[in-house]
């Protein structure tokens, strides 16, 4: 399957509230493999779709990190990815607009890169909100509408 959704429905998507019944340290059990960390959690949602939070951290470039936050549509098993906040490990070009920056990052689905027929969020913009892996996943909680169970060990992360 694949997907096209326009800006106003990327937004709807990113602003619905999202909840889940875990807490970060029932959620954040990363497994190891091919030199990465790695964990995810879903989301559902009652038409049986669901929203995918996926981490990966490279086990010896600490700065070598994902957080994504994409949808999937019911029986499928391709996803959307609506945002990912990237480390400060690499250059990223923004090639519509030809720029080019080496910074933490935040990748944002649009409607223009998938109309140029670019991944949909190829998108990125530099930031300082986050510096590791833990403020990334912070930011998209906080971005992206998502509540979790309270959990007095994670004292960092966005909780409802």
């Amino acid at each position: 399957m694949s997907y096209y959704f326009t800006d106003n429905e990327i937004k709807a998507l990113i602003d619905e509230e999202k909840t889940h019944s875990g807490t970060l340290s029932e959620i954040m059990k990363f497994k190891e493999s091919d030199g990465h960390k790695r964990t995810s959690f879903e989301i559902s949602r009652s038409d049986g779709s669901k929203f995918i939070i996926k981490l990966r951290q490279n086990t010896i470039n600490i700065n070598d990190f994902s957080a994504i936050i994409a949808f999937q549509e019911k029986d499928t098993n391709k996803d959307f990815k609506l945002r990912r906040y990237n480390g400060k490990s690499h250059e990223h070009t923004n090639k519509i607009e030809g720029k080019k920056f080496y910074n933490f990052h935040i990748h944002f689905a649009t409607q223009r890169y998938q109309d140029m027929e670019r991944k949909e969020e190829s998108f990125a913009e530099k930031t300082g909100r986050y510096s590791n892996i833990q403020g990334a996943l912070d930011c998209l909680l906080k971005d992206c509408n998502i509540k979790l169970k309270a959990d007095p060990q994670m004292g960092l992360f966005n909780q409802s």
